[in-house]
């Protein structure tokens, strides 16, 4: 056979090494393809083979590059047939991750051995697909529809010891590849194929009762409920049912959810990288400060000790710093309770982490993050005082929600060193960090931003300097149409209604609700004087302030709330309030439709993106959609709102924007730019 560039076939005795080597993850591209093909002949008459992977991984999923091209021969499922069919029984060797493709792959050889904490999956849920190479059909096979359904439907990771337990593995071993060797000489008989396998009885009712489950969580993501689907297909005969999956995989991977789920999988890793900082070494820093020990503050300290940072609170006080220090435990503590970390790891987070009062305690800390009130003149004394205290080199970082970071950090020596680090509520949960450029920002401290927030696990976005920068400035729009559709006909319940209907976790007066309307209102009124003067403006946010309804934690905001219970309760008096200033101004209430207030509120989304990508504030579509799916909960199958605009048609987005605006003169400003860069 003409040897493969990415597949190897080696001798030894008479057991065949097949090796892949596919760098990054082994991916199951049209050449690894060909080269298992191509291997299953040339390993004729061997006892036995044995597939591996080089490098750091078992074959870890599909090449998605390929999706939107026709299907390349040879096709997957035939290549995972001819392993299975071979006269050659299969060993898989695997470690690292196995998962899509990979873990079919292995499905289909008659022996699976594992290295110790090989990690295993069906992930294809995660971009709009179900498996396509017989996944859905020897799964539950091979380890029993309950798991089947874990894994293919809500995307459960298992590990070789789960695995193991589950029957679906023969061995796990510190060194897979010794114990190859040894199971290899003692070969026992070969078992029946996967495919072949009867399939283990199950509850009746588990089908259906996982099906309510993952509608209800899915919140409009079809792809559970077709992997659902799938796998009730294993009740048939194999050769029926495998057919049927490969067409139904096909289809989905030309479905807008899968598109919109693989542009979220690639923008995800795109903006880590953004233009500015390829090619700049980042610092390597281990040490940082945090001024505040607040909520968001203790929020950040918990989520820097998680990624394995030194972390000084400073507080006013030594009985703030005590607090600030209890809030930090409390949040570990929570974490252990919830499996999340060991005692052991709990306590050395916590032998890294001190609270004092004293901002000399800073003197060694490579990066200090205020978390004090979004006040500017407050903002400023704490950096005065570190730029005092810490070396002139050490980075100075303000997590401001919408505060301009260049008056903030007015007067500091070497402004190059300042950037914004805004984190989003609560920090030590949330994935989102927006890392501000100054314009004055160096390039390696940028890079050291971006580093800083991998270690802490986040999808970090680069953002240029406005009001609310990239995230908040996109709320705002979004809360004032919605306060427009309220002053012409709509009531909160149905906004709310129609954007959870849309995919949302909560519409925007249930959030409002929940995290407070007094912070918005103190931003609209800093605002006020620069409001343009022919902007439509709806005041009644502003009388639920002052009737002191601030949300959830006053007991009435948009909604009233029974004590010790979170459940919105629509209010009369609100609703009164609303048709009152409706009356105030003239206006004629009308009815919306839900998909009507969905659809404008979306336009408007975009519409706000496009203008942020216009204005340099954005450096791209993707890094607003990731704003939004990871800040705002903006539902990932969609994509984000630039996505879905250019799903829908970015002209028929327009021309939504475009009606918006005539129907509020002189309030918003609409985009050039109709599509994606």
């Amino acid at each position: 056979m003409a040897k493969s560039p990415v597949v190897s076939v080696e001798r030894k005795g008479d057991v065949a090494w097949v090796t892949i080597n596919n760098p990054p993850v082994n991916a199951t591209s049209a050449a690894v393809r060909q080269g298992l093909a191509d291997a299953v002949g040339a390993i004729k008459g061997a006892r036995v083979a044995v597939l591996r992977c080089a490098g750091k991984t078992f074959v870890a999923g599909g090449d998605m590059s390929e999706f939107d091209a026709p299907p390349v021969e040879p096709h997957l499922p035939d290549v995972v047939q001819m392993i299975e069919d071979s006269e050659v029984p299969f060993i898989a060797c695997m470690h690292g991750t196995v998962l899509g493709g990979g873990f079919e792959i292995a499905m289909a050889c008659a022996w699976r051995i594992a290295a110790s904490g090989t990690r295993f999956g069906l992930p294809e849920v995660n971009v709009g697909l179900i498996p396509g190479a017989g996944g859905t059909q020897r799964i539950p096979r091979l380890v029993g529809m309950e798991a089947a359904i874990d894994m293919a439907c809500r995307g459960e990771i298992l590990t070789a010891e789960t695995l193991l337990g589950l029957g679906g593995l023969d061995l796990v071993a510190e060194q897979p590849e010794a114990a190859v060797e040894a199971f290899a000489a003692e070969l026992p008989q070969r078992p029946v194929p996967v495919s072949q396998r009867s399939l283990t009885s199950f509850a009746p009712d588990l089908i259906e009762v996982s099906r309510a489950e993952l509608l209800k969580r899915s919140k409009g993501q079809q792809s559970p409920l077709e992997n659902l689907t799938a796998l009730g297909w294993a009740t048939e005969p194999f050769a029926d049912a495998l057919p049927k999956e490969r067409v139904r995989h096909l289809a989905l991977r030309q479905g807008a959810e899968s598109r919109a789920l693989r542009h979220a999988f690639f923008a995800e890793r795109s903006v880590s990288k953004p233009s500015l900082i390829r090619g700049v070494t980042p610092r390597d820093i281990s040490r940082i400060a945090v001024v505040g020990g607040g909520l968001m503050g203790a929020g950040i300290a918990a989520a820097a000790l998680n990624g394995g940072f030194s972390v000084t609170l400073i507080e006013q006080n030594a009985e703030a710093a005590a607090a600030a220090f209890g809030r930090v435990k409390g949040l570990l503590e929570g974490a252990a309770k919830r499996g999340k970390l060991t005692e052991a790891q709990m306590q050395s987070r916590l032998s890294a982490f001190r609270a004092v009062d004293s901002y000399a305690d800073a003197r060694d800390a490579q990066l200090a993050i205020e978390a004090v009130f979004e006040d500017i003149s407050v903002k400023q004394q704490v950096f005065a005082e570190l730029a005092r205290h810490m070396d002139t080199n050490a980075i100075l970082a303000t997590n401001t929600s919408y505060l301009d970071p260049n008056q903030i950090f007015a007067g500091i020596d070497s402004p190059a060193r300042c950037i914004g680090l805004h984190f989003f509520s609560p920090a030590h949960v949330m994935k989102l960090l927006e890392i501000v450029h100054t314009g004055y920002s160096d390039p390696e401290v940028i890079a050291t931003g971006f580093a800083f927030g991998k270690k802490l696990g986040k999808v970090a976005v680069l953002s240029g300097i406005c009001d609310g920068f990239i995230g908040n400035r996109m709320l705002a729009a979004y809360r004032r149409e919605a306060d427009y559709l309220l002053a012409d006909g709509a009531l909160p319940y149905q906004v709310d209604q129609a954007m959870r209907d849309f995919g949302m976790p909560m519409g925007p007066y249930e959030l409002q609700d929940l995290t407070g309307l007094q912070i918005s209102w103190a931003n609209r009124k800093r605002n006020a004087a620069t409001r343009p003067p022919d902007e439509r403006y709806v005041s009644v946010a502003d009388q639920l302030c002052e009737m002191e309804r601030f949300g959830q934690r006053s007991g009435k905001g948009w909604y009233s709330y029974d004590d010790g219970d979170r459940t919105p309760i629509r209010d009369t008096q609100v609703e009164a309030l609303i048709e009152a200033n409706s009356a105030e101004h003239g206006i004629t209430r009308r009815a919306f439709a839900s998909t009507e207030i969905s659809s404008r509120l979306m336009a408007v989304l975009a519409n706000e993106g496009a203008l942020i990508i216009e204005e340099g504030i954005a450096e791209n579509a993707m890094a607003v959609d990731m704003v939004q799916i990871h800040g705002y909960g903006f539902p990932r199958w969609r994509g984000g709102p630039m996505n879905y605009r250019d799903e829908i048609g970015a002209q028929l987005s327009r021309e939504i924007m475009e009606t918006v605006a005539s129907e509020s003169p002189g309030s918003w400003r609409i985009a050039r730019q109709t599509t994606s860069p």
